[in-house]
């Protein structure tokens, strides 16, 4: 599929080419090869179109008939396919005014033309004049309604139903590159017919060398359906197994991007999905290109907003969130105009009476309620799953379709490969719950047991086979750093909070002799087990022994959990930065992170594992979550008397700032801290860390966000369970 893209033929577009006449002998088709395609390929029921259409594309398939029937007229030919198509015209004519029929792109001036057409042809269409003359009625309106810059694109777009009216010189000012008018046969070919161009001649010359005897009803659209392809497998989970394939086309992509591709450039929809993925992938792109829609009013007044392309206003608004720089304001405005219309159109049902949008609309309420910095990978694979559309059918003036859009074998792939890699979850999960026991932690009676929240966090992110070792490294560090914070927290006198950091920067000690109680016995013993044998397994996967690295990691947290609860004992007040500077230790994240680095692939030097960019992706993240999870808990914890990042901002302030003050400058921060981690994690040039190391600090982000939305941590809800048993338990099925 990535070699080869398929588009179908469109023989209302084949039947405008077929009618140019040659630039020689005008008495003659300059493509006579267009003729004899429609005279092959009518439908049974004396339609052209699709054999096997639904019930509400008669309209479309009476449009291709009157299309065709005006070619074979127009060259005195095929009187027989001409008389079938009229009686499937007349014996359809009621949908041409039911409302209920899928209209396509420009039908109520495109269709009036063509009847006008077949009048100056002489075609015997059995219609009743009033029925003419209030087709005409409203194609006059259409013509005459305001006339916006995106009015006057759309009205060159649909130039064929305009015909002898039309300002052909205006016309020919879209004219592209490649010689076509909107990359649209059927347009093109009028041009030609009513204004004798070179470009337009050698763009159908080369389309009909390409496809045959036919034409598509758009060309080219590879690089749209070569992303959509890339992104169909992204978001369904399964692009690891097309890594190569799925670089090429970005690599191509971003070398059109570089030379201004008119086929990126000209089509908003094409340019907003090249700009996020080919960001996403670590390119180096601008987002000016996208400057030209920042605001509703310039969207509005392009071709596709004239005709409020959902599709290519929903891309704009997955493109804006890929914000990493403080000065990219067209994003910040493209987000909010486009999150207001895409909420006005839900709202309004508008969106869920196209046919061809019914499908985009499950997918804009997706986008809306899940923005790209909290969207969790796995339960997003499985909502792209089950939202997945296998029926590859689109509409511009006429209907088209595409195997490589979508198809039924994408899905079914992910669909396995989602209910292969959950089956080793499960077993993952048995054996983390059997190790909390081999480890007593369960006599632990301070200490919550979350160890499948825990694993949950890791198996929603880092989900394929390979990562194995990786997700049972997260999850085992997960329930320790979990375990200690309980202990800092309430279980431990001080006397057992400090042996335990004795024990720790001793190492090999003899746990029964050194122990100062049972709890700390219980905690050092499992902490050593499994820093060694995560310490062991990096020798496999590094050519190297980390264990002292994961030591020293786990003694910052340690030291700073002790520090935090002497603070909170001796009641004293931190400064806001003394707060923060403590709490990216004490965070505890560290322990989760770095070992795990270990086993996601590359192969890390020690000078990447100190890199100092690793401890400040690292405080971004804190500076995010902690302060999410301050304003979660607030509350909560003033009442216990604890200090956190909202209190010490009114404190500081000297009763200047409210509650409600101290969350929105909080939440300012975290916005543009978010947009620099971002940065730092997609930045290729200059970054000696690896993108998989990188991606896992992203990915926690994702993870702790789910954690505090609505809650301050592990605190059992119904979002969080259900999400549990999504990704660990239930297995997907979908009917195919």
């Amino acid at each position: 599929m990535f070699d080869k893209i398929e588009l179908s033929v469109s023989p209302y577009d084949t039947a405008w080419v077929a009618m140019v006449p040659s630039l020689e002998l005008p008495q003659a088709p300059c493509f006579p090869q267009c003729i004899n395609w429609l005279l092959d390929n009518q439908v049974n029921d004396g339609s052209w179109g699709l054999h096997n259409r639904p019930s509400w594309l008669v309209k479309d398939a009476v449009l291709c008939t009157l299309a065709c029937v005006l070619a074979l007229k127009r060259w005195g030919i095929g009187e027989e396919q001409m008389n079938k198509g009229i009686q499937f015209i007349m014996s359809n004519f009621a949908s041409v005014t039911d409302e209920k029929q899928q209209t396509p792109v420009g039908f109520d001036i495109i269709f009036p033309g063509m009847i006008e057409c077949a009048q100056d042809l002489n075609l015997n269409l059995p219609l009743r004049s009033s029925d003419i003359n209030a087709m005409l009625e409203r194609r006059h309106l259409e013509l005459n309604r305001n006339y916006t810059t995106g009015r006057k694109e759309y009205l060159a777009y649909v130039s064929e139903g305009i015909g002898k009216l039309q300002d052909w010189e205006m016309v020919m000012k879209y004219q592209r590159k490649n010689g076509s008018l909107f990359n649209s046969p059927s347009t093109t070919a009028a041009a030609l017919t009513h204004f004798h161009n070179a470009g337009c001649l050698h763009y159908l010359s080369l389309l009909l060398e390409k496809f045959g005897n036919a034409v598509p009803t758009v060309h080219p659209l590879d690089i749209y359906i070569n992303l959509t392809m890339v992104e169909s497998l992204e978001s369904l989970g399964v692009d690891r197994h097309f890594r190569t394939e799925i670089k090429r086309v970005l690599d191509e992509t971003y070398r059109f991007w570089l030379q201004g591709e008119e086929e990126i450039f000209l089509d908003l929809t094409t340019c907003a999905m090249a700009f996020r993925l080919l960001r996403l992938n670590g390119y180096d792109v601008s987002s000016d290109p996208l400057t030209q829609f920042a605001e509703d009013n310039q969207f509005f007044n392009s071709l596709k907003g004239h005709l409020k392309d959902i599709r290519a206003v929903l891309e704009l608004y997955r493109a804006s969130q890929i914000t990493i720089y403080p000065d990219e304001s067209v994003l910040e405005k493209q987000q909010f105009w486009t999150s207001h219309f895409l909420k006005q159109e839900l709202s309004s049902g508008s969106i869920h009476s196209n046919r061809f949008s019914q499908n985009v609309s499950s997918q804009v309420e997706d986008a809306l309620k899940f923005p790209y910095h909290v969207n969790l990978e796995r339960l997003a694979h499985r909502r792209n799953i089950n939202l997945y559309n296998v029926d590859n059918m689109r509409i511009l003036k006429t209907s088209y379709c595409s195997l490589n859009i979508g198809n039924e074998y994408f899905q079914k792939l992910a669909v396995d490969d989602f209910n292969i890699c959950q089956s080793m979850h499960i077993e993952e999960l048995k054996h983390l719950e059997r190790w909390v026991v081999e480890k007593r932690l369960d006599k632990l009676k301070f200490a919550r047991q979350k160890q499948t929240y825990c694993y949950f966090s890791v198996a929603a992110t880092l989900f394929s086979p390979e990562l194995s070792d990786a997700r049972m490294s997260w999850a085992k560090n997960a329930v320790l750093t979990t375990i200690v914070d309980d202990f800092y927290d309430l279980g431990g006198s001080e006397e057992e909070l400090l042996n335990l950091i004795e024990l720790l920067e001793r190492w090999d000690v003899e746990e029964a002799k050194n122990c100062c109680s049972e709890q700390v016995e219980i905690i050092f013993s499992a902490l050593r087990s499994t820093i060694c044998e995560f310490g062991d397994k990096t020798l496999t996967w590094q050519g190297r022994n980390a264990t002292s690295h994961i030591v020293e990691t786990w003694l910052n947290l340690l030291q700073s959990m002790f520090k935090e609860a002497k603070c909170l004992r001796n009641k004293s007040v931190p400064t806001l930065d003394e707060y923060m500077e403590n709490a990216y230790a004490s965070f505890a994240l560290g322990p989760i992170i770095f070992p795990a680095v270990y086993f996601v692939g590359p192969k890390l030097s020690e000078e990447v594992v100190r890199d100092p960019y690793q401890t400040r992706y690292q405080q971004y993240l804190i500076s995010i979550d902690l302060k999410t999870l301050d304003i979660q808990g607030f509350k909560r914890e003033s009442k216990e008397g604890k200090l956190n990042s909202v209190s010490l901002q009114m404190t500081y302030s000297d009763g200047n700032m409210t509650e409600v003050e101290a969350i929105e400058k909080i939440k300012v921060v975290i916005k543009s801290t978010r947009r620099e981690l971002l940065r730092l994690v997609l930045k290729e040039e200059g970054s000696i860390v690896p993108r998989a190391c990188k991606d896992l600090i992203w990915k926690m982000s994702k993870v702790l966000h789910l954690f505090y939305m609505n809650t301050d941590g592990f605190s059992s809800n119904v979002e969080m369970v259900k999400a549990v048993s999504e990704v660990v338990y239930e297995p997907i099925s979908v009917n195919m």
